[in-house]
């Protein structure tokens, strides 16, 4: 028994010295990880260039199971995607009605507004709320844009970004707003696609923003009315 245990702990440097993981080792051995450890503490890890080969060699064999789940991933969402099929007219307004009550600004007991304002970060959801206040009959010449971003940022290019999107004939875009750098903050928003949020407030839009109120409320008491007589 000693004699197998002390070859196995021979067998094991061997392993190492070859550059081999305790993972490997602990595979081919069929001992506890804490063993090998303690056998092989002393030596030095494997060379660089060892372990960035058995990374790419995991890599390797994760590769087609990864194309596997990207396949499994855009059917699905193309399959999800003709489910929709083409929108009524009554479809985009309801959906309109609710992703402004999801992301716009909405009035406050301690702070009364009623403004119609929309601020969000997502080009699809601003090209969807543009599209909903065209089929309100919304003027483009009420429109008003202006972007948030923080300072560190492409500041330039995502205002031609956003003026671009929204097209040259819809409203008018004001000054950028900057939010200052904090080196101690970790953001996560920080890539190429990072444009910061645009803000579309609808001029002279209180009547707009106490029928938008009211149809949220009319959803909500016809979707509760169809729950309940769905239960029964």
């Amino acid at each position: 028994m000693v004699q197998a245990k002390t070859d196995m702990r021979a067998r094991a440097r061997e392993l190492r010295l070859a550059g081999k993981t305790y993972d490997e080792i602990v595979a081919e051995l069929g001992v506890a990880k804490s063993s090998v450890s303690l056998w092989v503490r002393d030596l030095p890890k494997p060379e660089r260039r060892i372990r960035e080969h058995c990374r790419a060699m995991a890599e390797a064999r994760w590769e087609p199971i990864r194309q596997a789940l990207d396949l499994e991933r855009r059917q699905a969402k193309s399959t999800a995607a003709k489910e929709i099929g083409t929108l009524s007219d009554r479809d985009l307004f309801i959906a309109g009605v609710a992703l402004y009550w999801s992301e716009g600004t909405k009035s406050k007991s301690h702070r009364p507004s009623e403004r119609v304002t929309f601020v969000n970060s997502d080009p699809d959801m601003i090209s969807l709320y543009l599209a909903w206040l065209r089929l309100l009959g919304v003027d483009q010449s009420r429109l008003k844009f202006h972007l948030l971003i923080h300072e560190s940022a492409d500041v330039a290019g995502a205002e031609r970004f956003w003026a671009e999107h929204v097209g040259p004939d819809v409203g008018s875009f004001g000054k950028t707003s900057l939010k200052k750098h904090n080196p101690k903050t970790v953001r996560k928003n920080t890539g190429e696609d990072y444009r910061g949020c645009l803000v579309v407030r609808v001029l002279k839009g209180a009547d707009l923003y106490r029928r938008i109120e009211g149809w949220w409320y009319g959803i909500v008491v016809s979707a509760c009315q169809s729950d309940q007589e769905n239960r029964t």
